[in-house]
């Protein structure tokens, strides 16, 4: 893997000049690299393939989340980017300081209490890992999840030709969204990170950090479902995170699965296997789908 001489080049016009540049590890879709410049290392994520539009799109949720987290948690700054390339702030990795999972729980209820300001949705489509997201507003959080992410991912699902079981199963959850999100919907829309699984959150130099945004204005407890779903999120977290801002009955025992489903999807679109089976399980355990 090696930086291509032309994007070496575009990257320098805007960060400056580069005296090395190094492979790191940790990318799954793009390349990733350390750069060193006259200012100090700087962190280059480069997809050579890359859609129109989505390290602009990554850009704008980074500002966003960094602008809402304030001092609760890490959040790389934007310092330049390109057709093909993104730019961030260098975070010096590092071992998980003291109390790193409640730290970062508590850190994540203050990014949703932060209200950003517009209703659910957000201003531009965006992507989660390399598909498609969609962002346009809804009026409500149940036609929000129903239009914007369940909908359109389990037909791209279908389109990639993967088996996502008997659709009345899944007509039957639309058509309940209504019913099974209305305790959720009181809370109002929070600025979500959107992919928030454990490889998305760093230690920089021992504090918790967030990067791969996917955001957009929608309930909070989309991103706690997705920490539960793969793991990496310790019980200090669910612990802190509920003692800053306790959830709403109901959670675990039907919107959890909910909210994981759109995740599973997306990985069934991806990489299918398994994770048809699991979404598939998921779907019928939801009480009254």
């Amino acid at each position: 893997m090696s930086l291509p001489d032309a994007v070496r080049a575009s990257v320098a016009r805007q960060v400056g000049a580069i005296r090395s540049v190094t492979p790191v590890g940790g990318g799954c879709i793009s390349e990733a690299y350390r750069l060193e410049t006259a200012d100090g290392p700087v962190f280059l994520k480069h997809h050579p393939e890359a859609p129109a539009g989505m390290f602009a799109a990554e850009a704008d949720g980074l500002r966003a989340l960094r602008a809402a987290a304030g001092d609760a948690l890490r959040i790389p700054a934007v310092l330049a980017i390109g057709d093909a390339w993104i730019a961030l702030e260098w975070l010096e990795p590092g071992p998980r300081g003291r109390g790193f999972g409640e730290r970062l729980g508590r850190g994540l209820a203050a990014l949703h209490r932060a209200r950003s300001p517009g209703g659910w949705g957000w201003e531009a489509p965006n992507w989660i890992g390399s598909l498609p997201q969609e962002n346009a507003p809804a009026a409500s959080w149940s036609g929000f999840w129903r239009d914007r992410r369940l909908v359109p991912q389990f037909r791209q699902a279908a389109d990639a030709g993967r088996d996502t079981g008997p659709r009345r199963e899944w007509d039957r959850l639309f058509d309940r969204l209504p019913a099974l999100l209305a305790e959720a919907e009181e809370d109002g829309p929070s600025l979500l990170h959107g992919d928030l699984w454990g490889g998305n959150v760093l230690s920089a130099a021992g504090d918790p950090a967030l990067i791969d945004p996917a955001v957009y204005r929608g309930h909070r407890e989309a991103d706690l479902a997705m920490t539960e779903l793969f793991g990496g999120f310790d019980a200090a977290f669910h612990a802190a995170y509920e003692e800053a801002w306790p959830l709403r009955p109901g959670y675990r025992e039907a919107r959890r699965g909910i909210y994981q489903l759109y995740y599973l999807l997306v990985h069934v679109t991806l990489f299918g296997g398994g994770y048809a089976g699991q979404a598939l399980s998921t779907l019928r355990r939801v009480p009254g789908a």
